[in-house]
C-alpha cells in the first residue's frame, strides 16, 4: 500500500519528552500514516479528511470535543495504556467513535514489581545495601 491510501492516524509527536517512542513509531507506519497534531494544527482543512484514527500515548493528545468537532472521519481512538478515566466515554461515543485500549499490557510487570517490593521489604533488603 502506498504511503496515501494508508489510513491517517493522529499523534502527539515522534519522540521527544512527551511524542511517541520511535520504536513505536516504526511499528505505527506499517499500517498508518502518521500526522502529528504540529503537521494538523498547520494544516487542519487538508488533514482532517485524512485522519481516521487517534493515537493516544501517555494520555495525549487530549481528546476533547474540539478535536473530536475537526476530525469529521474519526473511526477510532486507541489508547495504549489500561485505563481509559482521562477519556470523557459518554462524549467520545456521542461522535460515534469507538475507543480502544490495552487492558491486560502492564499486568505481568506490575505483578512482578509488586513481588520484586515485597521480597525486598520482607527480607530488608534495601537496609543491607546502603
Amino acid at each position: 500500500m502506498a504511503k496515501e491510501e494508508l489510513p491517517g492516524v493522529l499523534i502527539l509527536d515522534i519522540g521527544g519528552t512527551h511524542g511517541v517512542l520511535e520504536n513505536l513509531a516504526a511499528l505505527l507506519r506499517k499500517h498508518f500514516h502518521l500526522i502529528t497534531m504540529k503537521e494538523f494544527l498547520e494544516n487542519k482543512k487538508e488533514m482532517s479528511k485524512k485522519i481516521q484514527s487517534v493515537f493516544v500515548f501517555e494520555c495525549r493528545p487530549t481528546i476533547d470535543r474540539e478535536l473530536l468537532e475537526s476530525l469529521p472521519d474519526l473511526k477510532v481512538i486507541g489508547n495504549s495504556g489500561v485505563g481509559v478515566d482521562h477519556l470523557d466515554l459518554k462524549m467520545i461515543s456521542s461522535f460515534g467513535v469507538k475507543v480502544t485500549n490495552t487492558p491486560h499490557a502492564v499486568a505481568d510487570p506490575t505483578a512482578d514489581i509488586g513481588m520484586a517490593l515485597m521480597l525486598a521489604s520482607a527480607r530488608r533488603l534495601v537496609e543491607g545495601n546502603v
